[in-house]
């Protein structure tokens, strides 16, 4: 099933390092409507909960502390085939693997501070967009 809605979030590092407004600018112009946008700060409790998929990885702790040490911005994006498409539009995991022109590429220091997550399915997009947003706070 391809799917119209995406959940993403701008890291702790693009944010500290200033880059939240040009992510944002991007994501925008390259035709993704904002239905929900938030600023605020995960917990380690709150990034635990998040990424609790992830808690028999070894590096689960590493991630709740990177996740919680700074501002994050949560948003749920609209566009035809979100999830696919932003996922390419964002680049690999890893910028150094990432193609030239993504958000990772030109935004991201490492593969721990990789400035943003994508979702990466339906069922994960709708999980990750609940956890952060009511009903009321969508369009």
């Amino acid at each position: 099933m391809v799917t119209n809605r995406t959940f993403t979030m701008i890291k702790p590092d693009a944010v500290a390092n200033g880059h939240a407004g040009a992510i944002l600018d991007r994501i925008i112009k390259a035709g993704y409507k904002v239905v929900a946008l938030k600023y605020t700060k995960l917990t380690t409790e709150t990034a635990g909960q998040f990424y609790a998929v992830h808690s028999e990885r070894p590096f689960y702790k590493d991630l709740v502390s990177f996740m919680s040490q700074g501002p994050i911005y949560a948003a749920i994006l609209e566009k035809d085939n979100a999830i696919e498409d932003f996922r390419k539009f964002i680049g690999a995991t890893d910028p150094s693997k990432a193609d030239a022109g993504t958000i990772r590429a030109d935004f991201a220091k490492s593969i721990d501070a990789n400035a943003i997550h994508g979702s990466d399915s339906d069922e994960n997009a709708a999980i990750e967009g609940n956890f952060f947003f009511n009903n009321f706070e969508r369009f």
